[in-house]
């Protein structure tokens, strides 16, 4: 009797389904949206895509300034600046 009560249980659930099969509240599902959505991969590789060009930019423009003659230096307020080198003779 417990087999056939089971079997009715795994055919509404399938695998993969993780915590989409659980009963829950709506509010929980609202809540917790990115549990329930299925994973889109046009969207997902749009997102990489533009943050592997955000840090490649930073990269650039940080390997930009020190091949100007900048370097970053910790001001007194904690913050990081660009400064120019400067030289003993100067």
């Amino acid at each position: 009797m417990s087999s056939n009560s089971n079997n009715d249980q795994n055919s509404t659930q399938r695998p993969g389904d993780g915590i989409r099969s659980m009963r829950s509240s709506t509010a929980f599902r609202v809540v917790n949206f990115e549990l329930y959505a299925k994973p889109n991969i046009v969207i997902m590789s749009i997102g990489l895509t533009c943050f592997g060009l955000a840090l490649g930019y930073i990269t650039y423009m940080r390997q930009k300034y020190e091949s100007m003659g900048y370097y970053s230096a910790i001001n007194e307020e904690g913050k990081e600046t660009f400064e120019k080198r400067k030289s003993k003779w100067d």
